[in-house]
């Protein structure tokens, strides 16, 4: 349940000995390259390897093409690859060369056919006529204007009937149109063409028809069908090809891949005189291995120094976690990683998360749905909150069955509560008055404790990051701990338990200087670090600010405890809720309606409540129990090879 150590390393060797050596970091799956130039403080004599990357333009027109062909590209065992580079780039571009020709030879037959299916679609309208097209098309003094006229426009052509040449032929129509042509000589043209132009007439560019229309319908039919057998052979040899090759392309495009990853290596590494220079992180624990086989490479030389002794430089991060706990990294990752120095908070997240997810949606048989639907979640779609559903379903049901809630029936296990407990009813009646108050002071107490446990978090990784200021004098350090702990015992055991241990003496020690020290938390962290500016540039300035600022440190103690009375809410919303299912169920009436009328309503409340419970259990998490102890700036230590084939 923490961070990783990791450890920088920093490779010298000859230029010749640069590919081995990035394809040796490239094998360890282990190996983050960074920028040489922030580790070494003399960089004036390095020189960036600004080679262009050759594998690139290959992987992209590889995808391309086998995009076009419908070949799926996906990444397998590369080891059987024995042959150099270049005869995997010979033979991934002589595959694209193939693939492109019968591509362009199945896309030549497909243009063929959309220009055939144009030519039917149009013809089909003027079949059913016995009309000899080649002899219209003959006419020297007639012109041939085909189309279609809306039914109304050729209703209104009588209106025109003193002009001889206003005259439509229709050969086929629809519902709307008429199909047809209307002809025109030299002297007519333009008055015809503005008669019809008026009438809403759609001219159409017909294809030159070789007789008439049916015998040249056929001839399309007949040419189609030929189209599509052509069509059919040429994706067959295309699927062949693809059969035949698909292995032995998928190996070789894993291996260009492969090729193309270790490259980005090279973008870290700079040329210093006739040796490069290359610095990055491995894990601590990869060390002897790593070392040992790069010993294995001739003139080459490396050092290796302590995440924690590199100044300047942000190590990433690689979180340690059982599989119970890594589960929430998700939450943590979404909020931000945690910094090299910094404490995981992943097993904080896991336990809050799922025990105040469980008390707010106590209820044994939605919690049991809540666990399955995540298992299912996780199971067939992978997603990750998936298996956070099922621990805090199981939560759920604990605390369900403690409130004696079992999809909303209060009562189902009163004789179990009876028996186990002794009780005269359920062990929490959740809606009586006295537990609505231990449900009220239950859910203050729980934010107490957390702020409490948040706030010594901070000292502990206030201490490892060497804050002195925040560890011993912040809102949340020694001194806002000793504040809150103390003013919260002082105000319970006087006005609750009736001892008063609030005299003078305690007021000052525990509770005045905490804020005194608070209020000068910045001095004192510059004094405890050592710093010689320690004092402000100006002190009434700084003590105008820090008192408003302790102002709402106080107000934000009172806030961030009340904040948890919602823990409290929700039980009572659930059990309010679930009231309101049942009173409809009851006022329905009837076996089939009442049993309908619950089974949608619990469904109801349960996927409302879920998601509001999630949402607020997050919020509490990252806004009142984060906000104290957590900063979240790391990176995350991603290995060349591992961001694609691993």
């Amino acid at each position: 349940m923490s961070v990783k150590p990791v450890k920088a390393i920093s490779i010298i060797g000859l230029m010749p000995q640069l590919d081995e050596v990035i394809k040796f970091c490239g094998d360890s799956c282990s190996f983050q390259p960074d920028d040489a130039m922030s580790f070494y403080s003399d960089t004036k004599n390095f020189v960036p390897l600004n080679d262009k990357n050759p594998y690139s333009q290959p992987i992209q027109q590889l995808k391309n093409t086998c995009e076009l062909a419908g070949f799926k590209l996906e990444y397998t065992k590369a080891d059987q690859v024995k042959d150099s580079e270049s005869d995997v780039l010979a033979y991934l571009m002589k595959f694209v060369d193939e693939t492109d020709k019968m591509i362009s030879r199945k896309l030549l037959i497909e243009q063929e056919t959309d220009e055939c299916k144009r030519s039917i679609e149009q013809v089909e309208h003027f079949t059913g006529c016995d009309i000899d097209f080649t002899e219209i098309s003959d006419c020297k003094y007639i012109t041939p204007n085909f189309g279609r006229l809306p039914k109304e426009s050729y209703e209104k052509l009588s209106e025109f009937s003193s002009n001889q040449y206003a005259i439509f032929f229709p050969f086929t129509n629809d519902e709307t149109h008429y199909w047809g042509a209307y002809f025109t000589i030299p002297e007519q043209k333009n008055e015809i063409d503005r008669i019809f132009s008026s009438l809403f007439f759609e001219r159409l560019e017909v294809p030159p028809i070789a007789g008439k229309p049916d015998d040249y319908m056929r001839t399309l039919q007949t040419k189609l069908k030929e189209l599509d057998e052509k069509l059919k052979n040429e994706q067959n040899m295309i699927d062949e090809f693809w059969k035949t090759e698909r292995q032995k392309c998928l190996a070789y495009y894993t291996k260009l891949e492969e090729m193309d990853s270790y490259n980005e290596i090279k973008r870290f590494a700079y040329r210093y005189h006739k040796s490069f220079i290359l610095v990055g992180w491995i894990p601590a624990d990869k060390e002897k291995l790593f070392t040992e086989k790069l010993d294995t490479i001739n003139s080459v030389e490396y050092s290796l120094i302590d995440s924690k002794d590199v100044r300047n430089q942000t190590p990433p991060v690689i979180l340690k976690n059982p599989p119970f706990i890594r589960r929430y990294e998700f939450y943590v990752k979404m909020y931000g990683l945690p910094c090299h120095n910094e404490i995981d908070p992943t097993a904080f997240v896991a336990f809050t998360y799922t025990l105040f997810f469980g008390i707010m949606f106590g209820d044994a048989g939605q919690g049991l749905v809540v666990a399955l639907i995540g298992a299912l979640m996780y199971k067939f779609k992978k997603v990750e909150i998936g298996k956070i559903l099922v621990p805090c379903g199981i939560m759920g049901m604990i605390f369900g069955f403690l409130y004696g809630s079992v999809f909303g029936f209060e009562e189902l296990l009163t004789p179990v509560h009876q028996k186990l407990f002794g009780t005269q009813g359920k062990l929490i009646e959740v809606m009586e008055p006295d537990s609505i108050n231990l449900i009220i002071y239950g859910s203050v107490a729980i934010g107490i404790v957390t702020i409490a446990i948040a706030m010594l978090v901070n000292i502990v990784s206030s201490l490892k990051r060497r804050d002195y200021e925040s560890a011993f004098f912040g809102a949340n350090g020694v001194s806002g701990f000793v504040f809150y702990v103390s003013l919260v015992a002082g105000l319970i055991c006087q006005m609750m338990l009736g001892i008063e241990i609030m005299n003078v003496a305690y007021i000052l020690c525990l509770i005045v200087l905490p804020l005194i020290l608070i209020f000068l938390r910045e001095p004192l962290g510059k004094l405890a670090e050592g710093k010689k500016n320690w004092k402000p540039e100006s002190w009434g300035e700084y003590c105008m600010q820090s008192f408003f600022e302790v102002f709402e440190i106080c107000l934000s103690y009172v806030t961030n405890t009340m904040s948890f009375l919602r823990v409290g809410a929700y039980i009572l919303v659930h059990a309010g809720m679930m009231l309101v299912v049942f009173t409809l169920a009851e006022m329905v009436g009837g076996p089939v309606g009442y049993t309908l009328i619950l089974i949608i309503g619990n469904g109801i409340v349960m996927a409302l409540e879920a998601l509001l419970v999630a949402i607020q259990v997050l919020r509490l998490d990252y806004y009142e129990i984060f906000s104290r102890f957590y900063i979240g700036e790391g990176r995350p230590f991603i290995p060349v090879t591992a961001k694609k084939l691993k």
